[in-house]
């Protein structure tokens, strides 16, 4: 189904942040970007100093830096000034333990005030920051810990009795392990007593922009956690892609709600924001409808940052949305899976405004493409490429990757052609390495590109299309079918709230597709109701339609709110499931 455009009003574009995109893409460039950032005095760059210390030392010191709202409701704010402290007692502790600058220090918390000093006070000793879930199982953290080579861990009493003692002899380079929150008989010891005895002036250590910053770990469909690591020097495409995707400026009420395991808690729920001068919003909390919409009004959020998945089940909630105050609200954007063009129209017509989609990965460690607040919006695209990116897509061959014939890549120029994305190195906030793994790196370039494995198509205003991970792209009787495309049209149907589509071994077509979808209340599982489905599909998707329809209470997510598609198609064929570290198993929406 084709959705029409959405007009932004010259009054929008006027606000925004990037207001003429052709002229902003030509007169952009990297250097000129880093003026936007203070820099250590006395030279270096430091990803803290740019998020607190700068404005601590000015006059957004007595700001709120942080607002966080606890399980209860309760709301505890932080002042620029009281981040720079807390954060300069963690680094002068880190260094009084003897953790050397370059040394890992990983985080396993929730949303807790804690993470927060934990993160900025690491990059302030110049040690390099790993984050992980907390949902997490014990092999995983193990396997994560041992990986990065892990020095330091933060966590709680609770995570660490279940899943980091039964597994902390198999991790030998693990010394010290801090407790945020109370520590019972046994355990480690307690972070806030170290704290306090901790200098609160230390200073920050000058690392110098290609200096290593932040780990993240990444699962592919198979194979041991890929660490993507970034340097200082991300910060700055953090800031200028929070200005341009996000329309973030100083004194925004933010709100992200990615968890803070994953690269966007890092670097859109923590990094970018600070460098603005915007106020975070924390909420502790798991989702829930009337919560979510409270910290919208009672925060008075400004720009929101959230998940497909959530958004999905907001709108299962009909009219919710009418009963609270969101006229805060200038810009919502949406990240962790592609965005459906139901729920982009859906934003404007129950929050008041459009959602708007992004794409980026781990791997590039900051927004790539945009839909921009100053710009129309194209329901179900991913936007065009943000100023100081250059995107391309590429021929692929029989395996769905880009097609590299010794040595050589071949680019799609055709409007509507499908092609593996790629983009030219060079951004500041791009993953310099695989831990320890320099082979799975190189392989990730080819010919000047890097290869992300999504398949896309681009039209003839260069807007960009989601299709697909290269290795879930479906061959069914010689048509190439996206799973997202597929997906989107069947979120038409007024009872479908989601779709999972797989392809499923068919000894004529090669592959039929094959739909898992969840219905919105009101609507029963019935053989009748599969059928409807089935035949609204047929009518706009013609020969690449699902062929079979199974009903699901719920679909399987990972923690950053993408249907796991492989997870799907395993247990259609009675196959391994593989890592399930990243499966969202206790809300799908955080």
């Amino acid at each position: 189904m084709d959705w029409a455009p959405i007009r932004k009003p010259p009054e929008v574009r006027a606000r925004a942040n990037l207001r003429d995109y052709a002229t902003a893409c030509r007169d952009f460039d990297w250097t000129t970007a880093r003026s936007a950032v203070s820099g250590l005095p006395g030279g270096g760059l430091n990803i803290a100093y740019e998020a607190v210390d700068r404005h601590a030392e000015g006059p957004r010191a007595g700001q709120a830096a942080l607002r966080w709202i606890d399980t209860a409701g309760g709301v505890t704010e932080f002042t620029y000034a009281d981040l720079a402290e807390r954060t300069n007692r963690f680094a002068a502790m880190v260094r009084d333990l003897g953790v050397r600058q370059g040394e890992r220090v990983f985080t396993l918390l929730g949303r807790v005030p804690d993470l927060y000093v934990a993160v900025l006070g690491s990059l302030k000793a110049g040690c390099v920051v790993s984050p992980l879930f907390s949902a997490f199982g014990p092999e995983p953290v193990r396997q994560r810990l041992a990986l990065g080579e892990a020095t330091v861990l933060v966590t709680t009493s609770s995570l660490y009795r279940r899943k980091v003692r039964p597994i902390r002899d198999r991790v030998p380079s693990l010394r010290h392990v801090l407790l945020s929150g109370a520590a019972g008989e046994g355990d480690p010891p307690a972070l806030d007593p170290l704290l306090a005895a901790s200098s609160p002036e230390a200073q920050i250590a000058r690392t110098a922009p290609e200096d290593p910053a932040l780990l993240h770990f990444t699962s592919g469909t198979t194979g041991a956690p890929k660490g993507a690591l970034h340097v200082h020097d991300a910060v700055v495409a953090h800031h200028v892609t929070a200005a341009y995707a996000l329309d973030l400026r100083a004194g925004d009420m933010f709100w992200c709600t990615a968890d803070p395991g994953w690269v966007t808690g890092t670097s859109y729920g923590l990094i970018a924001p600070l460098t603005h001068g915007a106020t975070l919003v924390s909420d502790e909390g798991d989702f829930e409808a009337h919560r979510w919409y409270r910290v919208l009004e009672q925060q008075r959020v400004t720009v929101w940052y959230t998940a497909p998945t959530a958004l999905r089940m907001l709108m299962r909630h009909g009219g919710l949305a009418d009963r609270y105050d969101l006229s805060a609200l200038r810009f919502i954007a949406s990240v962790g899976e592609p965005l459906n063009p139901e729920v982009v129209v859906w934003g404007e017509e129950a929050l008041g405004l459009p959602v708007h989609d992004n794409w980026w990965q781990t791997e590039t460690g900051a927004i790539m493409i945009s839909n921009f607040a100053g710009e129309d919006i194209r329901p179900g695209s991913m936007g065009r490429p943000l100023p100081g990116i250059e995107t391309g897509l590429l021929r692929r061959g029989p395996d769905g990757r880009a097609l590299v014939t010794e040595g050589r890549v071949q680019q799609v120029t055709e409007p509507g052609e499908d092609g593996e994305l790629a983009l030219r190195p060079g951004w500041p906030s791009m993953f310099r390495a695989y831990w320890n793994e320099p082979g799975r790196y190189a392989k990730t370039f080819a010919d000047g590109w890097y290869l992300s494995g999504d398949v896309a198509r681009r039209d003839a205003d260069g807007y960009y299309w989601f299709v697909g991970r290269a290795d879930d792209v479906i061959k069914s009787a010689g048509h190439l079918v996206g799973p997202f495309e597929v997906e989107s049209t069947l979120l038409a149907h007024p009872a479908v709230a989601e779709a999972g589509v797989i392809g499923k071994p068919d000894p004529v077509a090669g592959e039929l597709v094959k739909a898992f979808v969840a219905l919105n209340p009101g609507h029963d599982a019935t053989s009748e109701l599969a059928s409807e489905i089935l035949a609204f599909g047929r009518r706009a998707l013609g020969a690449v339609a699902p062929k079979e329809i199974e009903f699901a209470t719920q679909l399987p997510h990972t923690r950053s709110g993408k249907v796991m598609r492989r997870l799907l198609k395993a247990r259609e064929l009675n196959l391994p499931e593989g890592d399930l570290s990243t499966l969202e198993t206790a809300d799908a929406a955080r």
